[in-house]
């Protein structure tokens, strides 16, 4: 029900009646018009605000206005508040692209901040090296820098040594005459493949040829890396989960040394390529300088913290770089067994899963167990570039012996080749699902690259065709060498056999 008031002909907010006319008023005007003429505005009686009697109503309703009474007001009426609808949309719009902008500037600038800081961290690394450097060692001794490579005397374990002695300018002007050198034959044998160098139609038809499952511990099974003898390839080198460092010459059959004193599993094993001497690394956070003829430990480089993952000799070989999970790289002399310098990129905090020198040996490679691969300077001890594109932890990274490209595999079941000149990924080698990248190589003539994981496969250069492959093993296969031209392959693996393939 809907009551009108005499006064204003409009449904009132706050109804009354008057007893004098029985007529319903708004309380508002009524009362205004009494106190200006204190009579009933339709009957002229007297009438006082105490007479005037409220009416209660829980919630009066207005009626629809005139104008919405027809399909066609109604029609409009929507049509009103879609247009209102629309609009607010529109501002709502116009609000967020303007959020949008102001976080991307936000973003922009913290993006920003957070090279300044790398920037700034770099240059306090530096700072304390170049310091490192200046500072006086007692006992120090001055590295050879004669043609002749002096040998490693076996008297027993070294001294346990921590801490870095620094580049000194007679370290840095070694380095940079070896890559002088190597950078000159390179340029003199050109684009030449060795005569001698196995043909990709004869590597096709290898077959296993051999197996050895006697180097190592049956009770911890598995051999976890691999390497040969660059002047003889006939020796093969393996590192195992038993702890043990084992010789093995391919031609005897048997086996010539057998190394013990890690006391956790070994995880990277290097030749000497002109000494009768051998390096490992292990879980035990400690590498090991072994002497081949003493069967014995000469020097123990203890660089790291944590467990060392990664091993590689520089061309001198005189100087060793490792990785490690406590997030740092080393450079060590393994005459003395000092550490020169130890650096780490405070910006990732994530342990280095790899490590390979360069040819040259002024750059090198790292991988880390979050996906990236980085390239450091060795005489200035700088990250000078990244190569992100991996989605999981690098297991093995590889420079050709051409120095233009590098091999990188992880946990995400990818090969990627890089170019170090353009610095980018220019060819993705999809493996199958859950394939697991152990190890890469490339033959000393950077003609053919093998790859270990979950079987053994063989790619030509350039090409990146796959020319063989083998599933002898019955583990994870964890490393694969070439012999000299290519002339046969050797792999090892988790399932506790070192195999021989070849024609």
């Amino acid at each position: 029900m809907c009551y009108y008031s005499e006064v204003s002909n409009e449904v009132p907010e706050h109804p009354c009646v008057s007893p004098v006319s029985n007529q319903v008023y708004e309380r508002r005007l009524i009362e205004k018009y009494i106190a200006e003429n204190g009579v009933d505005p339709i009957t002229g009686q007297p009438l006082s605000e105490e007479q005037l009697i409220d009416i209660k109503l829980s919630h009066p309703i207005r009626p629809k206005a005139p104008s919405a009474t027809s399909i066609p007001a109604i029609l409009k009426s929507l049509q009103d508040e879609w247009d209102a609808v629309m609009l607010h949309s529109f501002t709502l719009r116009q609000q967020l692209q303007t959020t949008r902008q102001e976080l991307s500037h936000a973003l922009y600038q913290h993006d920003a901040a957070c090279r300044v800081i790398a920037r700034l961290t770099k240059e306090v690394t530096a700072a304390r090296e170049a310091l490192a450097t200046l500072k006086p060692q007692a006992g120090l001794v001055a590295p050879q820098t004669g043609p002749t490579q002096p040998s490693i005397v076996a008297a027993g374990e070294a001294m346990d040594v921590s801490e870095q002695v620094g580049m000194t300018p007679d370290i840095i002007q070694k380095l940079q005459d070896k890559a002088t050198v190597l950078t000159t034959e390179r340029k003199k044998r050109g684009k030449t493949v060795p005569e001698e160098l196995v043909r990709a139609e004869d590597l096709s038809k290898y077959r296993h040829m051999a197996s050895h499952v006697g180097l190592h511990s049956a009770s911890i099974p598995g051999i976890l890396s691999l390497d040969l003898c660059p002047s003889d390839t006939n020796k093969v080198l393996t590192g195992g989960s038993d702890k043990n460092v084992v010789v093995f010459d391919k031609r005897e059959e048997q086996i010539l040394a057998t190394l013990k004193g890690h006391t956790k599993k070994v995880t990277s094993v290097i030749y000497h390529p002109s000494q009768s001497v051998v390096f490992s690394a292990s879980t035990d956070s400690t590498i090991r300088v072994w002497s081949v003829s003493g069967g014995s430990c000469v020097q123990v480089v203890r660089a790291h913290e944590a467990g060392v993952t990664g091993l590689s000799l520089h061309a001198t070989g005189d100087y060793l770089l490792s990785s490690s999970e406590d997030q740092f790289w080393a450079f060590s002399d393994i005459q003395t067994g000092r550490v020169l310098t130890k650096v780490t990129d405070e910006t990732t905090g994530s342990a280095l899963t790899c490590a390979q020198f360069h040819p040259d040996g002024l750059i090198f490679g790292t991988g880390t167990a979050d996906s990236q691969i980085k390239i450091w300077d060795l005489k200035e001890r700088t990250n000078v570039a990244n190569f992100p594109g991996h989605s999981g932890p690098i297991t093995a990274i590889a420079f050709s012996e051409n120095g233009y490209y590098l091999a990188t595999g992880a946990q995400d079941s990818s090969l990627k080749l890089w170019d170090l000149r353009k610095l980018k990924n220019f060819k993705t080698i999809a493996l199958d699902n859950s394939y697991e990248v152990k190890s890469l190589v490339f033959d000393q003539s950077g003609t053919y690259l093998a790859v270990g994981g979950s079987d053994i496969r063989v790619y030509i250069c350039k090409q990146w065709s796959e020319v063989l492959n083998f599933t002898e093993h019955t583990g994870v296969v964890t490393g694969v060498a070439f012999g000299e031209h290519a002339q046969f392959l050797a792999s090892s693996g988790m399932d506790r056999s070192l195999k021989f393939y070849s024609l």
